[in-house]
């Protein structure tokens, strides 16, 4: 079945940096777009960034765009978020996710299988 595992959250400064991964399993990687969206406490999910399944295009949401940057890596399943000049209110439980399509990455056009999310607190 389907298996998502995030990892690289953890604590950052303030303009700060941290490279999140999400090895993906179950499934042909290289056939689906994939995103990140994050839940901050007490808030609802908010869709970040995704990535078409041949890496040819991406979008952002405009709260991290120019911050952040979304990449893949077919060859290895894995999924990538490098995010730059963090800010306190970026911090958020980090998930990735599986598109249903090649070319459509937002929140309507998910997978409902998440992993389990990467914390990230940016604080000083």
């Amino acid at each position: 079945q389907v298996q998502l595992v995030e990892s690289g959250g953890g604590l950052a400064q303030p303009g700060g940096s941290l490279r999140l991964s999400c090895v993906a399993s179950g499934f042909t990687f290289n056939n689906y777009a994939m995103s990140w969206a994050r839940q901050a406490p007490g808030k609802g999910l908010e869709w970040v960034s995704g990535i078409y399944a041949d890496g040819s295009h991406s979008d952002y949401a405009s709260s991290v765009k120019g911050r952040f940057t979304i990449s893949r890596d077919n060859a290895k399943n894995t999924l990538y978020l490098q995010m730059n000049s963090l800010k306190p209110e970026d911090t958020a439980l980090y998930f990735c996710a599986k598109s249903k399509y090649r070319d459509y990455v937002y929140l309507d056009g998910l997978d409902d299988t998440w992993g389990q999310g990467t914390s990230v607190t940016v604080s000083s």
